[in-house]
């Protein structure tokens, strides 16, 4: 049998939206709210005025981009995914400054030094770990000189987390990655300034909307649904 290298998601490209809601039902969130709290935690360390060049990587059909466009009026946004079918998604979107392209799940189909921001959301856990190192350095290669790395994963140390993904159609094949783990495949590739960010402490249910102030005070503790790191070439 051949190897797993990246799980493709074309079969569920039309009712990913369906799928995802109801598989995170129990956090009290939807998919736009956690498509969108990504974006806002990106722009509260970017500055959202600044004419960037920005690449979703693992874009899906293009939610993500979607709240980029929102955030980061003056910046050019690039989409690329292993999923056709999902690019195509995208495209119908007609998200403003945006484009979508596929890839071959090896090679970044981009130039060297071209991108200010390179963002995934829940890619690498679908892709197999023998694979994150040359992952990494096409990210990298691709990255200009000072550009900002943002990876989101979900924290297997988070019982919550561990149930959803493993409730969860389309994360049969996943495997989670361990914050310490991202943090050395991080610092291998070349990587610099890494920092840790834990999220999603608290249900997003309404009557707790008041507490989640609080979660601004916890980032440093590993209990969150999530976790990001923001890396530096």
């Amino acid at each position: 049998m051949e190897q797993r290298k990246h799980d493709n998601f074309d079969r569920f490209a039309k009712d990913y939206n369906q799928v995802f809601s109801e598989s995170v039902d129990v956090s009290g969130g939807d998919r736009d709210y956690f498509s969108e709290y990504k974006i806002i935690e990106v722009s509260q360390k970017e500055n959202v005025s600044a004419k960037l060049r920005v690449l979703d990587l693992g874009c899906g059909d293009g939610n993500s981009v979607k709240y980029f466009s929102k955030y980061f009026p003056q910046s050019e946004f690039v989409g690329t995914d292993v999923s056709e079918a999902s690019i195509e998604e995208a495209r119908a979107k007609m998200v403003p400054r945006a484009s979508f392209v596929p890839y071959n799940g090896e090679t970044l189909p981009f130039a060297d030094d071209s991108f200010d921001v390179v963002f995934t959301s829940m890619v690498f856990h679908h892709v197999n770990f023998d694979l994150h190192g040359g992952l990494l350095t096409e990210i990298y290669r691709i990255l200009k000189k000072g550009g900002r790395f943002y990876i989101f994963e979900h924290n297997p140390l988070n019982p919550v987390t561990r149930k959803i993904v493993r409730e969860c159609e389309f994360d049969n094949d996943a495997v989670l990655l361990p914050h310490s783990y991202t943090n050395r495949m991080l610092r291998t590739a070349g990587f610099v300034d890494s920092k840790v960010n834990f999220t999603l402490f608290l249900p997003r249910h309404r009557i707790f909307r008041w507490m989640h102030w609080t979660e601004r005070l916890m980032t440093w503790l590993p209990l969150g649904a999530q976790y990001f790191f923001r890396s530096v070439k």
